[in-house]
């Protein structure tokens, strides 16, 4: 695997380099990205997509990173219909709250039935919030490995590993 630059500090990477990520947080590792299902959501399946180095801009990402990047958020996206069975997703990037300044892409499924008034940017009303509304962490292990078991993202595993 390649040298990861680690922030001291930096949840990401705090929690990038741990060996023993509960599902929830490895839904995808490759060398330079990982996946994890968001924490504090009321919304099932909501993915956050980071660099497993420390990057707090997009132009910072290497081409490989880059490379990989296109394709990742293309298989995250599949997994999420298949699994969650939404009909899309809502991909954004903002990396602005303190102690989140590291880049991290929102995937967001969008349902069906999901209320009008919360889509578009309207779904991030479902982040934060009650803690008694949010999704448990043995939920989000469970979707997390049902997600990690699909057949866009198995596809997906090792082929970084092989181009580098």
């Amino acid at each position: 695997m390649q040298h990861m630059s680690l922030q001291l500090g930096c949840l990401s990477c705090s929690d990038s380099a741990r060996a023993d990520l509960a599902p929830r947080d490895r839904v995808y590792l490759s060398p330079r990205w990982r996946v994890a299902h968001a924490f504090g959501t009321q919304l099932p399946g909501w993915l956050v997509v980071l660099p497993r180095r420390h990057v707090t801009v997009l132009d910072e990402l290497t081409l490989a990173e880059q490379a990989e990047l296109g394709p990742l958020l293309a298989a995250v996206t599949a997994a999420l219909r298949e699994t969650i069975h939404c009909g899309k997703t809502y991909v954004a990037l903002f990396a602005e709250a303190e102690g989140f300044e590291h880049i991290h892409f929102h995937v967001v499924p969008r349902t069906d039935d999901l209320d009008p008034a919360f889509r578009g940017p309207f779904v991030f009303a479902l982040l934060g919030g009650d803690t008694a509304t949010q999704v448990p962490q043995q939920v989000r292990d469970q979707i997390a490995s049902k997600l990690a078991a699909s057949a866009s993202l198995r596809a997906l595993s090792g082929r970084w590993d092989e181009e580098g």
